[in-house]
């Protein structure tokens, strides 16, 4: 139902600036749905997760250690401290970032809209494909299940959780159960997938807003990788595909389009 909504809304309203703005409402609305309904039987998803092979990928990225074991070893137990709060808090506002770059295009390059809409969307969408086909799990959940081994540390820490829960205190299970609808949605990240797309849409308004754009999708690869919530080896698939999708966008814009006109065409 929800992933027939934004044809059903185009099939029923004329084109519009509002009509345009719904279509990225419905389509995350979809989305969304697409994301936690594997979660919905959670004994059968966590069958079904991969838990192994990002590890083992990111052995080799990181010389033997992966990157979130090195990079945790500069945190001291029991405490965040400033710039791992920083981290967090560049983790929390992505929830923005994504429809903030379309809106900021929208409001300084009207014409490029569109283009920009639909080139950040499909990878939402495409991503929740992979999270259908592919569950797998983040470094936090590995290191629960005792999966990190090679006399590594056996707990990789969640920091985003103790740091929610000293600074939201009771709202912090509300506001979980709202962001945290599928936890073996790692592959690819689209935390990082997305704020690509955000930097290569800003950078296309101009410097200042792409220089930006750019800052904070590096920051938040670190903040990603530090925290716990992704392997490298997520970003760099993310990362493939923010770059798929920008590469693939000219070459599918005739064909789309027409499928747009076919569903204008049909009886309102």
């Amino acid at each position: 139902m929800a992933a027939a909504a934004p044809a059903a809304l185009v099939v029923a309203v004329p084109r519009s600036r509002g009509r345009d703005l719904a279509l990225c409402g419905l389509n995350m609305w979809a989305y969304v749905a697409a994301y936690e309904l594997p979660n919905d039987d959670h004994e059968a998803l966590q069958r079904r997760a991969r838990i192994d092979y990002p590890i083992a990928c990111d052995r080799v990225l990181g010389l033997g250690v992966p990157p979130t074991v090195r990079l945790q070893r500069r945190a001291t137990a029991g405490r965040i401290d400033r710039f791992e709060r920083v981290l967090v808090w560049c983790h929390w506002i992505w929830f923005a970032v994504p429809h903030c770059s379309v809106g900021y295009v929208l409001l300084r390059k009207p014409q490029q809209f569109p283009s920009a809409a639909v080139r950040m969307y499909t990878v939402f969408d495409t991503g929740a494909v992979f999270y259908w086909m592919i569950p797998t799990a983040p470094p936090w959940y590995a290191a629960r299940h005792g999966r990190f081994g090679q006399g590594e540390p056996a707990a990789v820490r969640r920091m985003m959780i103790e740091y929610g829960e000293q600074f939201w205190g009771e709202r912090w299970p509300e506001l979980m159960e709202v962001l945290g609808g599928n936890p073996l949605a790692a592959m690819p990240s689209l935390h990082f997938a997305t704020s690509l797309m955000a930097a290569h849409l800003l950078w296309e308004t101009g410097p200042v807003a792409g220089a930006v754009g750019w800052s904070y999708a590096a920051t938040l690869g670190l903040a990603l990788v530090y925290l716990g919530e992704h392997y490298a080896t997520d970003l760099l698939a993310g990362a493939l595909l923010a770059e798929t999708v920008r590469k693939l966008a000219p070459a599918l814009a005739t064909p789309a389009l027409a499928i747009v006109e076919r569903l204008e065409a049909l009886p309102g």
